[in-house]
């Protein structure tokens, strides 16, 4: 997720079918309209579930972290500085509450603003230091392989970069925000090399990628793990909307090589908030982007709404651990205390299987999907 990302990363919809298969559950085929079957949920009492913590390599996180995508994204996301007190109290809440994830990128924020994100969390870290859990937050950031950082040298400085606004001596974990291999793939050995030497250099603590295949994570797993680098975690679109990481292989090299999975943008732009349908869609790009795919996800929201009624909790608490019934880290965007609220409350219950089973069924039958990036 960011405001630099190649041009085909901002086609996020098309018309392209639901895979045939998702990771654990068969996908249904037919287009017929879906009417989700209910079964008792298996209800969690939110006073006395505790979610067990996910170990990406040696960084441990809560199951569900925070993606700041919109921290300083004017364009998609309407950021002004203006948010920030409310950015502030989101980030002290989340944290107070158990969440100790938050990911962002050296590219997030757009124009003057580039890079907002980083330097709003390092101001909020840097204001929160004797709140609870202030101790155990978790940043995971992400180096935009642009054209022009063709050494590894242009890497550990935009590592530095990154650490000067978030006001750490250490990253918890530094990814490649994308793959260059169908446009430079000449520069890609160069950006593993440069993630190997902050790993050894100690400027992180662990090694990810972002928006990677099973072919690429392969090869890179392969490169590092001669310099003995391993690779903590890999992020991924992944989504009700977006499920192609669970067809491509992707999910099961990750399971394979030992790494574990991130998945951003859990609530597909908003799509899966509950507050939009085919009608009523948020104004500016993103309502182009949601307005089609919205028009054919009719059964999807359905039975979203169905099991949040048995579970008495959102939609988008519904989606986001769907996310995490998947076996990923999910990590929805938040810029209002009331998002902030959903995603604590969403991190302290879990799907059952036959509620999964029911998504993955109203998923299968969806007439559009996002583009996996």
């Amino acid at each position: 997720e960011s405001g630099a990302l190649p041009a085909s990363h901002m086609a996020f919809f098309s018309s392209s079918s639901i895979p045939a298969a998702t990771y654990g559950h068969a996908l249904p085929t037919s287009r017929a309209s879906h009417k989700c079957s209910r079964t008792p949920p298996v209800r969690c009492s939110l006073k006395t579930f505790q979610p067990p913590p996910v170990d990406l390599g040696p960084v441990r996180v809560s199951p569900i972290g925070v993606g700041t995508w919109s921290w300083g994204n004017q364009v998609l996301w309407g950021y002004t500085t203006d948010d920030d007190a409310e950015l502030e109290a989101v980030f002290k809440y989340l944290v107070t509450n158990g969440i100790n994830f938050f990911d962002t990128a050296d590219s997030y924020g757009t124009g003057k603003l580039n890079g907002r994100s980083e330097q709003l969390l390092g101001q909020f870290l840097e204001s929160s230091l004797y709140i609870p859990n202030a101790h155990d937050v978790k940043i995971a950031t992400k180096f935009a392989p642009y054209p022009w950082r063709l050494s590894r040298a242009s890497i550990i400085e935009a590592c530095k970069a990154s650490m000067r606004r978030l006001k750490k001596n250490t990253i918890e974990i530094g990814q490649l925000h994308w793959s260059t291999a169908k446009y430079a793939p000449w520069q890609e050995e160069t950006l593993w090399d440069a993630l190997g030497d902050l790993h050894e250099q100690g400027l992180v603590q662990a090694v990810g990628v972002s928006n990677y295949g099973p072919r690429q994570l392969r090869k890179i797993h392969r490169r590092l793990a001669l310099r003995n680098v391993p690779i903590a975690s890999c992020q991924v679109q992944l989504s009700l909307l977006s499920t192609s990481p669970l067809t491509s292989g992707l999910l099961e090299t990750c399971r394979e090589l030992d790494v574990g999975i991130i998945g951003y943008s859990p609530l597909a732009l908003g799509a899966l908030s509950g507050k939009y349908s085919g009608s009523r869609v948020p104004e500016g790009l993103r309502g182009g982007a949601l307005r089609e795919v919205l028009e054919g996800a009719g059964g999807l929201l359905g039975c979203l709404e169905e099991v949040a009624r048995g579970r008495e909790a959102s939609v988008a608490q519904v989606a986001v651990n769907w996310v995490v019934a998947k076996g990923a880290v999910a990590i929805p965007g938040a810029r209002r205390i009331d998002q902030a609220r959903d995603v604590v409350e969403g991190m302290r219950w879990r799907l059952s299987g036959a509620e999964v089973m029911e998504l993955d069924s109203a998923a299968g039958k969806g007439e559009k999907q996002g583009v996996q990036n």
